[in-house]
């Protein structure tokens, strides 16, 4: 997550002046945060970069409108993410709106066993396999979901921030979050199964 601090050490008045130096700094402090953001979208490194580089074309064109009633950091969130939604729809046409009411949770079936796998060493749940079956699973979550999962839990935003970013109501955010994160649990259950089993006899 950006932390916050970072603005102290930039200056909205000249950035919005149009201080290259400045902005140079704003690039440096952000350009991480975003091209992660853009891979965890569009799993495209060459795609990542440009979402980066159109990301801070823009914001370098309106800084000046900037009001600053949001958090900087909210703001080029927003951009980046409107720029990733616009390529992800021309690749894959199919790709829904942020708008658009659409989970993977089908409200009329039976849940499934979630398993508690609380009890795996720390380790083990961030161990390079692990985090290859979560990365796979969030693949798998709509459009809206994956985008509320991605800024909420994987980037730190808050609900209001995140609300600000997708321009959706804090009630949108939270029902697509608690969505998200139950997909999750039942796409790993059986996987975490296994492994509990694994660690049991070790």
């Amino acid at each position: 997550m950006v932390n916050d601090r970072h603005n102290d050490n930039l200056s909205l008045n000249a950035l919005r002046n149009g201080d290259r130096a400045e902005f140079s700094k704003l690039v440096e402090v952000y350009s991480p945060f975003i091209y992660r953001l853009g891979m965890k979208i569009l799993d495209n490194p060459q795609d990542a970069e440009d979402i980066l580089q159109e990301t801070f074309i823009k914001t370098y064109r309106y800084l000046k409108d900037f009001d600053g009633r949001s958090k900087l950091s909210t703001w080029l969130y927003r951009i980046a993410t409107n720029e990733a939604l616009m390529l992800l729809r021309k690749k894959r046409p199919e790709t829904i709106s942020v708008d658009e009411a659409h989970d993977n949770l089908d409200e009329n079936r039976k849940p499934i066993h979630i398993v508690d796998w609380c009890c795996l060493p720390e380790k083990e749940l961030m161990s390079g396999e692990n985090m290859e079956m979560l990365n796979r699973a969030v693949d798998k979550l709509s459009t809206n979901l994956r985008l509320v999962f991605l800024l909420r839990d994987i980037e730190g935003l808050s609900t209001r921030e995140t609300a600000e970013v997708l321009e959706i109501s804090e009630s949108a955010v939270k029902t697509r979050l608690s969505r998200a994160r139950l997909y999750l649990r039942e796409e790993l259950s059986a996987y975490y199964a296994d492994r509990l089993e694994e660690y049991k006899y070790e």
